[in-house]
């Protein structure tokens, strides 16, 4: 699989013009873009507009969802790769190496952003209002990044980058809305899924549930998925497994023939103290403090 470590190199090796920028380039697409069909991985940031017409987008080996207008962020070293595809209009990829980065406040604010960690059927999906604005944006940094650079280049299109970045989290809530409404809540599927955990016996086998396996049931993966019920609840999937897990101990420890510590293993829990300060971080009270006010 090829990496890319300069932008040089990867614009040479798919027919791209040279990049005005070491650290930084755009590339307008129309109908298609000439990435070959081959995976690559790269050090840089890639966003990305496209309404894909036909072929298929892998992100992280999963198949990207384009059917509308959509956003695709791709984060450093996350395996890619573009099959047949052509657009219907035109589109644009921005290409950011860490390095460009360095010194400005996004070096550590751009992995706040969880959508670089969505997967298969998570793209963001615009609105005609929502497509002019990230449009408006990407001409703002191409002017920029066309003219001669001088020292203000670098923080200008910075600026536009981050708001991208920040009108696309609020796009993605508005689609987490609308995804709700049309799908029912994720809450309760999320439910259903660790209750079915419970309920086959999988704590003894394979032990407390991750949020990782529980997504992989609902498809989803798991940035998306605790962003979802974020959206919902206003806690994160391992916040409500963790609620999950503290109901049915305190609920087990109404019965007088069990001890703490086998009910902590019978949750999944092999560190009895790890449980127990969950348990206080739910309920403000040990296990033990709580069995006995049952028992007083």
């Amino acid at each position: 699989m090829q990496h890319f470590k300069n932008l040089t190199d990867m614009h040479r090796s798919n027919g791209f013009p040279m990049p005005e920028n070491p650290l930084f380039s755009l590339y307008r697409c129309t109908h298609t873009c000439g990435f070959g069909e081959r995976e690559f991985t790269s050090d840089f940031y890639m966003i990305g507009f496209k309404k894909l017409k036909a072929g298929q987008i892998m992100y992280g080996r999963t198949k990207y969802d384009h059917d509308n207008g959509s956003m695709m962020f791709i984060k450093p070293r996350q395996v890619i790769q573009f099959n047949s595809v052509e657009y219907d209009e035109d589109a644009f990829i921005m290409f950011i190496h860490e390095d460009f980065l360095n010194g400005h406040f996004l070096h550590t604010e751009i992995s706040k952003y969880a959508f670089f960690d969505y997967e298969a059927n998570e793209a963001l999906h615009l609105s005609p209002s929502e497509e002019q604005i990230m449009w408006d944006l990407y001409y703002k940094i191409e002017a920029e990044y066309r003219n001669n650079t001088d020292e203000y280049s670098r923080d200008i299109m910075l600026t536009h980058i981050d708001s991208i970045l920040k009108y696309s989290q609020r796009f993605y809530k508005r689609q987490f809305i609308n995804r709700t409404e049309l799908s029912g809540k994720t809450v309760s599927k999320f439910n259903e899924v660790l209750a079915a955990y419970f309920k086959n016996g999988l704590l003894l086998t394979q032990g407390l549930p991750s949020v990782n396996v529980l997504a992989s049931q609902l498809n989803l993966s798991p940035r998306y998925l605790s962003d979802l019920l974020k959206q919902e609840t206003g806690k994160t999937a391992i916040e409500l497994i963790h609620i999950y897990l503290v109901n049915e101990a305190k609920n087990r420890l109404k019965s007088d023939y069990q001890s703490v510590s086998e009910i902590a293993y019978e949750l999944g829990f092999e560190n009895l103290p790890y449980f127990s300060r969950l348990f206080k971080k739910e309920t403000g009270i040990s296990p033990n403090q709580f069995k006995k006010q049952l028992v007083n």
